[in-house]
């Protein structure tokens, strides 16, 4: 798993509606692109909607990127977000749908379970408008950790 070990990754929003950026996976000196198109803002009935690249899904082999078409919305009733993606996988050669929700706790704290289209992710998030920090349990079974900031 030297390949999901470490991970950096750097975007730039080039347009209002469109990221772009890299992958770098030392463990076995991977570069790969990471493409962000956000086709659809999220409103009060409809949801925001995004297509995008990434390396695939943890546990699958260098090179392998997946593909993704997703749609995100925030419950107004309830402290909870949804999305779910249709996702075409190189290691797969084929279509999965990932899928999660993010609980919102309370003062930066969040929890999200997720599913890949293959296993079971738990991370509980805390951050401000500027970073975060995850804690995460890979396939339930084994620990990470996430940082991240914005500039």
């Amino acid at each position: 798993m030297d390949r999901a070990r470490w991970r950096s990754t750097l975007n730039y929003r080039v347009l209002p509606t469109l990221q772009v950026g890299v992958e770098f996976n030392p463990g076995v000196e991977e570069v790969g692109p990471l493409v962000t198109w956000f086709l659809l803002r999220e409103r009060h009935a409809i949801p925001g909607m995004f297509v995008g690249t990434s390396s695939d899904r943890i546990g699958t082999d260098e090179g392998d990127q997946s593909y993704y078409l997703t749609a995100a919305k925030g419950l107004p009733w309830w402290p909870v977000s949804v999305y779910g993606s249709v996702n075409y996988s190189e290691a797969d050669e084929g279509i999965n749908f990932p899928f999660g929700a993010t609980f919102d706790l309370s003062h930066g704290f969040s929890v999200r379970p997720m599913y890949d289209g293959e296993r079971t992710h738990l991370m509980m998030n805390y951050g401000t408008g500027r970073w975060f920090v995850s804690l995460l349990s890979v396939w339930m079974e084994s620990p990470g950790v996430s940082v991240g900031f914005g500039l």
